[in-house]
């Protein structure tokens, strides 16, 4: 069967902004891309952002970020392991998550709001606005469900709040079949990469979604 070079990958990215494999995850998809664009600068790939809020029924004003996690892994023994194991892959991405600037484990349904959007009206400030809210939750330690938090960010990259308000609901997807958690990468609709894996893993992916079957 003869084969030929496709030109372009498509890949749908399943996240929630409380999830720091999801920022680790997308570090690493960053850095595959630039590796695919080194290797193969006319491939193009478009990425999809699909939001999930993970835990819905956190209240508009969040929670006490370290007594949400004690009481969710069962104690401050376990959180400190969980958090130890997240410092060391986010090391490895070049990132340093400061858990202790972190007061409140915030509802994620405003920002998630104001990336529809910008999804919508400014989509080529679509991912700065993303990297800078995933940075002012893990690195700042802001309440990104706090309304003022968000007004902030959004006029940085000159995105309107206000009119984001006039969203009814943001596209908030549920997982495909058979997913289990975020970040998941899912590669020209047919495969999935799920967890923060190295870019190289992403990297494979994408280049075999490049060989397509005539």
């Amino acid at each position: 069967m003869p084969v030929t070079q496709s030109t372009s990958v498509q890949v749908d990215v399943y996240f929630d902004l409380i999830c720091p494999w999801c920022w680790i995850g997308k570090t690493h998809l960053d850095t595959a891309r630039r590796l695919l664009a080194e290797h193969q600068p006319d491939v193009q790939v478009a990425v999809r952002w699909h939001s999930v809020q993970l835990i819905p029924q956190t209240p508009p004003q969040g929670w006490p970020y370290q007594a949400f996690y004690e009481h969710r892994l069962g104690g401050p023994d376990a959180v400190r392991a969980r958090r130890a194991q997240v410092q060391a892959a986010a090391a490895r991405a070049g990132l340093t998550i400061q858990h202790e600037r972190i007061a409140v484990f915030p509802n994620t349904w405003r920002a998630h709001r104001l990336l529809a959007f910008a999804a919508q009206q400014h989509p080529d400030r679509y991912e700065a606005l993303l990297n800078d809210l995933l940075e002012a939750y893990f690195v700042q330690g802001l309440d990104i469900g706090d309304p003022q938090v968000l007004t902030a960010l959004a006029q940085a990259h000159d995105v309107d709040s206000s009119k984001a308000e006039a969203v009814d609901a943001p596209p908030v997807w549920s997982l495909p079949g058979g997913a289990s958690g975020v970040p998941l990468f899912v590669f020209n609709q047919r495969e999935a990469v799920s967890g923060a894996q190295p870019p190289e893993v992403l990297l494979t992916a994408m280049q075999a979604c490049l060989q397509t079957p005539l």
